[in-house]
């Protein structure tokens, strides 16, 4: 069985060393010191190591079941998920008034990558539950929440989004789901959604469902869709659970990964739903749950590279394969171990610098959440705003090729079901697709937000990382290794967005062609400016001797290899994007 083992110790240098958590002067993080952390990352890497973990593999191989109606979730998943409750991990981060712990979001977002790396599947249940629980609280009426949300934070209830139709994924104007409004204020939904993560199971008393729909009057495209609140149960007055609702599961998808949670089509024949925000301003609405739920799906995307690279790194210490080039390293056996191997070394120290970059990347974009919601921190909201698409993109396809490195260290035996590699990259190849494909996420980056607000935030963004080059500039030990680099790359970013400026209102094609480079330019750079946030706090703490010096020590050196090895992609995607269009787009349909 595949190992994992909760990465504790680089989780508190982010948060404590980099972010420096408990001095931030946003509400309640003062009380967030080492002691506090480190005793809530304990208790949930424990969560995940000794109960989620083990059921990854089983969740994988038996999958969910649909038997009369009812769907069936995994053995072993509903000890589990009450095991989840009652430790109070699904209420971290909410709101105290409706039964939460009040934390900031990014202690949720800490203890959500212990709990996505044992079992990715398992975490949705709750995960998209977050989700719908942020929707209803931002957007419900004060009767609403009262209703929904203590049930949905201790997970008593479960939340789901619905938004894709057989006939519509992306462009949403297409949906055909109708909202037909009734005396009483509530509205009849009928309609069917695919794809729906957690649309029914046997873990929760009940679950409710957000459901775009077209009301009368809204009419064509998005402008006319609104959100419905509309529960598998229909809620009583007294808080305790009526008739079944109009809503029912025609079939579970056969999937790819990610077996152990139910994926579902939904039928709606004239359930009774409840507008959510305003009517025909549904997709304002939805978005507060889609923007979290793209941020989730890039933390999904190298949290589950995470148990793969684990079990690659044991298996190249452990397995004797040929001798080292310069001499035999482990004499008294027949072999040496792999990882005495240059390529294999390559290989580890791709995983090893992607994932631990892309871990400071997603806690630093929770901690500009916080600053957003707890401080009305517009400029936070910008870069957030900002950098969505590029956590979800950037992360999502590196870290399903971390997994696809992962799985190679292995040979055959990583691609032999018994070994549990091949669950690692097929559960991690969802995350390029589903809430937004990256694709999309490259266009919205380049059509939407680079020119968001007259390109206030980007350049925000290149501001940033210029102070950031400027304060360090007489950090000798870091300047040749990390600092320099990170202006090479960031002046790559700079001349791509000009490009696009200079070029893309004349031929939008320009831009657009060189979307998805820009997304992976964006990404290496913002990696780059983790890596080297994090060099500055490891070196600091070197000086001044404190800390674990080996660990320190290891995290510049492979903070280096980023810096050396891959952020010069850069160029290379520089180099793509001022090709322009015609590479692309010159060869006509009919000739492919």
């Amino acid at each position: 069985m595949p190992i994992y083992s909760a990465p504790i110790r680089d989780l508190q240098f982010v948060l404590h060393d980099v972010l420096k958590l408990s001095q931030s002067d946003l509400p309640g993080h003062d009380e967030l010191d080492r002691d506090f952390t480190e005793a809530v990352l304990e208790a949930a890497g424990k969560l995940a190591s000794e109960v989620l973990a083990p059921l990854n593999i089983v969740g994988d191989r038996q999958g969910c079941r649909l038997e009369n109606g009812v769907v069936r979730t995994p053995d072993g998943f509903d000890r589990a998920f009450e095991a989840v409750k009652e430790g109070g991990w699904t209420a971290l981060d909410c709101d105290p008034e409706y039964g939460g712990q009040g934390m900031p979001y990014v202690m949720g977002v800490a203890t959500g990558e212990l709990f996505v790396s044992a079992n990715m599947a398992f975490n949705m249940y709750q995960g998209l539950t977050h989700g719908a629980y942020s929707a209803i609280h931002a957007h419900g009426t004060d009767e609403q929440k009262r209703t929904f949300l203590p049930k949905m934070v201790s997970c008593d209830w479960t939340g789901t989004m619905n938004l894709t139709e057989p006939h519509c994924g992306t462009d949403l104007g297409l949906l055909r789901t109708k909202a037909e409004p009734q005396d009483d204020g509530s509205y009849l939904i009928t309609g069917q959604k695919i794809f729906i993560s957690a649309g029914d199971h046997d873990l929760a008393e009940n679950v409710i469902h957000l459901v775009l729909a077209k009301a009368p009057g809204g009419g064509e495209g998005t402008k006319g869709i609104s959100l419905f609140i509309v529960p598998k149960f229909l809620v009583n007055e007294d808080g305790s659970l009526g008739e079944r609702n109009g809503v029912s599961v025609g079939a579970l998808e056969h999937k790819m990964g990610i077996h152990g949670n139910a994926t579902c089509v939904m039928n709606y024949d004239g359930a009774r739903g409840w507008l959510l925000g305003d009517l025909h301003k549904g997709m304002r609405a939805m978005f507060t749950m889609m923007n979290e739920a793209r941020l989730g799906v890039g933390l999904q995307g190298y949290a589950c590279a995470i148990p793969a690279y684990q079990n690659a790194l044991a298996y190249a210490k452990d397995r004797l394969q040929g001798r080292a080039v310069t001499g035999a390293q482990n004499a008294a056996a027949a072999a040496d171990p792999l990882i005495v191997h240059p390529d294999i070394r390559r290989s580890l120290m791709d995983q090893k610098s992607f994932l631990e970059g892309a871990r400071a990347l997603t806690l630093w974009g929770a901690h500009l959440i916080d600053r957003s919601n707890m401080a009305g921190d517009a400029d936070a909201e910008g870069l957030v705003s900002l950098m969505t698409p590029v956590v979800k993109g950037f992360l999502t396809d590196k870290g399903f090729d971390t997994t696809v490195l992962a799985q190679q260290i292995l040979g055959g035996h990583g691609y032999v079901e018994e070994w549990g590699m091949s669950q690692f990259v097929r559960d991690a190849r969802i995350t390029m697709i589903y809430e937004g494909a990256n694709g999309v996420q490259a266009l919205d980056l380049v059509g939407r937000k680079l020119a968001q607000d007259g390109g206030k935030h980007v350049m925000a963004f290149f501001d940033m990382v210029k102070s950031f080059c400027k304060e360090q500039s007489d950090n000798e030990a870091l300047v040749a290794d990390f600092i320099a680099p990170l202006k090479a790359a960031s002046k790559d970013l700079q001349t791509a967005a000009m490009f696009f400026m200079e070029r893309g209102m004349k031929n939008p094609n320009d831009a657009l062609s060189g979307s998805y480079d820009f997304m992976h330019l964006f990404g290496h750079v913002t990696l780059g400016y983790m890596w080297a946030r994090m060099a500055v706090a490891a070196q600091a703490a070197l000086d001044a001797g404190e800390g674990d010096a080996g660990f320190l020590r290891t995290k510049l050196v492979t903070g280096r290899y980023y810096m050396k090895r891959q952020l010069p992609m850069t160029a290379t995607h520089l180099a793509r994007i001022q090709s322009g269009a015609a590479p692309v787009m010159e060869l006509e349909a009919e000739a492919f």
